[in-house]
């Protein structure tokens, strides 16, 4: 069954479906079939400032509606999503390349994240001290934001929204979306599911565009708070253009994540969670493990069973049943990242697997880079300290676990590190000493469920409440303190 789709992805502005006058288009291509699916719009400033506006409208009238009536909208959006669960995993996979299976995974993700909002009503409940002197007593309380944006990648096209959209409504605050404008399809299929819920008009809006509509919206005066998820070097832009137009803001940036490798560690199961987390999504995630550090007699099993399972792993079009790894996302990430790949050869790596050139039968237009695994990397060298966003995992050897831990926390990106081991000892040294914000113990993938927060350190992350859970209700509501005295026959005594 073929998802249906539209000519032209319109922008959903005040409850209304525009598509905007003048605006130039971009392609909305299936990476595994080059096939076009849609254009999208080019916003400009104009454009995210009608989204705004509309957002800042419907505020006043939805931060006094009580939490308790605003979360009943998203217990209608998750019903609304567990009904559409099969189309909006297939609008992923066209739209991003993923698997079907990994589809599936992004948009139970998505769905935890509204379960979690859904408990805003305590979760954002403030605090009070009576008698801080006498007759005295002190509140605090929380209160939303006003207009909230959220700045989309193409790596997530359904999950990372809900990252932050059901947390900053719940709270009371109205929000502006622009999804990237490679994948802006399941948004628009999520904002059609939103408008059965009844949600008021101007409550979420979106935006669809590219770097102007970004920068309209971090310039733009009634937008108050910003989530953004990306590159380093654009969540650094992000970051500094928004704070200086004094607005939060809160940017997840690029990684290199390490999975450390001991003698002691299950070989068959660690081999399989380091492939999946390496070659899942094609690389193509924030979490996907870049270097395998092999420490001491895993040098000698690890790095021809890891390539094992590159040779093995099937690619092709996430829509195919039995395909474990689809497409990267466009031909210049194809050719970025074999030129990466070169790179590291020429810098003295060995091609264990090289999966450059993939010619997959029936989808030779598409941009397909098979598993890559490169051994005897040079910690010092490119490939080992630049985020490949791509199927390739270098091989590192160290001696000890101290010379591991050493080389994570040397890293600038601080995301995920993860440990396979067998000791206890070790796993403790080690989720005490990593420098980054995810620590995974025999796990490839640490990606916090709804209720954490998506942590991060150094350039990993800008900002301080990150995404998810009690940082999300943090970051989309404002303490306020209130202090009262309340004059009595019985106070005017003292």
């Amino acid at each position: 069954m073929m998802v249906p789709m539209v000519d032209r992805v319109p922008n959903c502005i005040d409850g209304e479906w525009r598509v905007p006058d003048g605006a130039d288009y971009l392609r909305v291509v299936n990476p595994a079939t080059t096939g076009l699916l849609a254009e999208v719009p080019a916003s400009d400033a104009a454009e995210v400032g009608r989204a705004a506006e509309a957002a800042a409208r419907a505020f006043p009238a939805w931060r006094r509606t009580p939490a308790s009536e605003r979360v009943q909208y998203l217990f209608k959006l998750k019903a609304l999503l567990e009904e559409h669960f099969e189309d909006l995993a297939r609008t992923v996979t066209m739209e991003c390349g993923k698997t079907l299976a990994e589809s599936r995974g992004e948009i139970r993700r998505s769905i935890e994240n509204v379960e979690v909002a859904c408990g805003i009503p305590i979760l954002m409940q403030g605090c009070v001290s009576e008698d801080i002197a006498p007759g005295i007593d002190e509140t605090m309380i929380r209160q939303p934001v006003g207009v909230a944006a959220i700045i989309a990648p193409f790596n997530f096209p359904g999950m990372i929204p809900f990252w932050f959209f059901p947390y900053a409504i719940a709270c009371g605050n109205t929000c502006v979306i622009k999804p990237s404008e490679k994948v802006p399809l399941t948004m628009m299929k999520v904002f059609r599911l939103l408008e059965r819920t009844g949600l008021p008009k101007g409550v979420l809006n979106l935006v669809n565009g590219a770097r102007e509509a970004v920068d309209a919206i971090l310039d733009h005066p009634l937008i108050r708070a910003v989530s953004f998820v990306g590159s380093t070097p654009v969540a650094k832009h992000v970051y500094a253009r928004a704070a200086a137009s004094g607005k939060r803001v809160q940017c997840q940036g690029g990684a290199k994540n390490a999975v450390i490798v001991m003698p002691d560690c299950d070989l068959e199961m660690t081999t399989r969670i380091v492939a999946d987390s390496a070659f899942g999504c094609a690389g193509q995630r924030c979490l996907a493990a870049s270097l395998a550090v092999t420490i001491g007699e895993a040098r000698g099993s690890f790095p021809e069973a890891i390539a094992e399972a590159a040779r093995a792993r099937a690619v092709g079009n996430g829509l195919d049943a039995g395909v474990e790894m689809g497409p990267v996302i466009t031909p210049e990430s194809k050719a970025r990242i074999e030129g990466l790949i070169e790179t590291g050869l020429n810098d003295g790596a060995r091609a264990l697997v090289d999966g450059r050139n993939a010619r997959i039968p029936g989808f030779e237009r598409g941009n397909f880079v098979r598993p890559t695994v490169l051994g005897q990397v040079d910690p010092r060298a490119e490939i080992a300290r630049t985020e490949i966003f791509g199927p390739v995992l270098g091989l590192v050897h160290t001696d000890t676990l101290e010379e591991a831990i050493a080389l994570v926390n040397g890293a600038r990106p601080g995301n995920m590190a993860c440990l396979f081991t067998s000791s206890g000892a070790a796993a403790r040294q080690f989720r005490s000493e990593a420098e980054a914000g995810n620590i995974g113990i025999n796990v490839g993938v640490a990606a916090p469920v709804a209720f954490f927060p998506f942590s991060g350190w150094k350039e990993s992350f800008f900002g301080d409440l990150h995404a998810q859970g009690r940082d999300a209700v943090e970051f989309f509501t404002q303490e306020k303190v209130v202090i009262e005295r309340w004059p009595s026959a019985w106070s005017r005594k003292f």
